[in-house]
């Protein structure tokens, strides 16, 4: 899949008869005009997977639309190699008053599936949907999460070249989720590509090796999941105040580091230590009691502040995270230049990896009030079995097996 130069524009008019008239190739000149977006190019390998990001108004939907031939461009040219199948809104194509059977017939049918190939499938997407009964009545008397079960089976029932989900997965259970995510990375590995679309950014982390950030219509970042994530929730943050600057860069063994904030509270230091000894530690043993130690300078007088932290795998999968607001113990009536220490000692209960502590300065629950500083992995440490016996995953648990006789 390859788009250059893409963009769309609304028009808006004042009656209908203009608009008519518009169409019929009459110059009627609109009333107001909309850029949804502007110059989008980008190309989508085989096998690639690639999520859409940006607050809601950034143009995500409107892409996807294009990219499916549900709306036409206003400029631009966009080319599609294979087959694409699309799930971009709850229910789409469905009828309320069919039932999932025949809904099935409709939406396969409008896919361009043939009815004997229809008939088919059915029954595989019958076990995967696993609606049971409810397979055979309406649609109406369906919940959302029911009807992304059978919008995703129906979707996937034959392995499309480009897959595009946007939002709908989001409606489902847990156990439903995991077993979307399975399928599309079982797709993925058999060559379909994805474009993938959720405020999830944990998800887009999981499914998604390249993320495109899209803001006001633009393409703004095109990179790594982990390294447009980052700049994006540091985004979000320095838009509550014009103040903050977001500072990027790659450090040693792959992981971003993401800096944004006002900087009227920072942190001038942060150690990891051993608990007993107070030595800076880079490897850690499973088990091991380690602590974090910092040091905060308040630069103006700030009514209350919360620190908080983050430790995240080499994945970006959040391993752990808290902050003074959730224990009770924010910072009150700090004055300028006010030095505070902070130590939080813990039990390094984390597997054999690589992990990161990422923290945060604000005055509330979260940084979205105000953000002093918020640092996406500052901080990098190992961890390394020496002494337990062996186990997998990222979460040690002391736990020791009682056999019968």
């Amino acid at each position: 899949m390859r788009l250059d130069g893409v963009c769309k524009c609304y028009l808006g008019f004042e009656s209908n008869f203009r608009r008519f008239g518009r169409w019929l190739g009459i110059p009627a000149k609109p009333d107001s005009e909309h850029w949804a977006l502007r110059e989008i190019s980008l190309s989508l390998n085989r096998g690639e997977s690639l999520a859409l990001i940006g607050q809601n108004g950034a143009g995500k939907s409107t892409l996807l639309k294009l990219i499916t031939g549900t709306v036409r461009a206003t400029a631009g040219t966009i080319g599609i190699d294979g087959r694409l199948s699309a799930m971009l809104e709850l229910g789409l194509g469905f009828n309320p008053e069919f039932s999932g059977r025949e809904n099935v017939r409709l939406a396969a049918g409008l896919m361009g599936v043939h009815s004997s190939r229809i008939e088919v499938l059915i029954p595989s997407i019958t076990e995967f949907a696993e609606l049971g009964s409810y397979f055979d009545e309406p649609l109406r008397t369906y919940s959302s999460g029911m009807q992304a079960r059978l919008a995703f089976a129906v979707a996937t029932a034959i392995r499309p070249d480009i897959l595009i989900i946007d939002e709908v997965l989001s409606v489902g259970d847990s156990y439903f989720q995991h077993k979307c995510f399975d399928r599309i990375k079982q797709f993925r590995e058999e060559g379909t590509s994805l474009i993938f679309v959720s405020h999830a950014m944990a998800d887009v982390r999981n499914l998604c090796e390249r993320v495109v950030l899209l803001d006001a219509g633009r393409v703004l970042r095109d990179g790594p999941a982990d390294e447009v994530v980052d700049y994006y929730n540091a985004m979000i943050a320095a838009r509550e105040n014009a103040k903050l600057d977001i500072e990027q860069r790659r450090l040693k063994g792959d992981w971003v580091y993401t800096r944004s904030g006002s900087q009227e509270a920072v942190l001038r230091s942060l150690e990891l230590v051993d608990a007993d000894s107070d030595l800076a530690l880079q490897l850690v043993n499973v088990g091991q009691e380690v602590a974090l130690v910092a040091e905060i300078v308040v630069h103006v007088p700030i009514p209350r502040l919360v620190l908080g932290y983050l430790i995240r795998d080499k994945f970006g999968n959040v391993i752990w995270g808290t902050n003074t607001w959730h224990t009770g113990q924010p910072m009150l009536d700090l004055a300028a230049e006010q030095v505070i220490g902070v130590r939080l000692a813990f039990e390094a209960r984390l597997g054999p990896g690589s992990y990161a502590v990422s923290y945060a300065l604000h005055a509330d629950e979260s940084h979205v009030s105000a953000n002093y500083e918020w640092v996406d992995n500052a901080l990098v440490f190992d961890v390394a079995n020496l002494e337990h016996p062996q186990f997998i995953g990222s979460s040690w648990l002391p736990a020791r097996f009682e056999v019968g006789t």
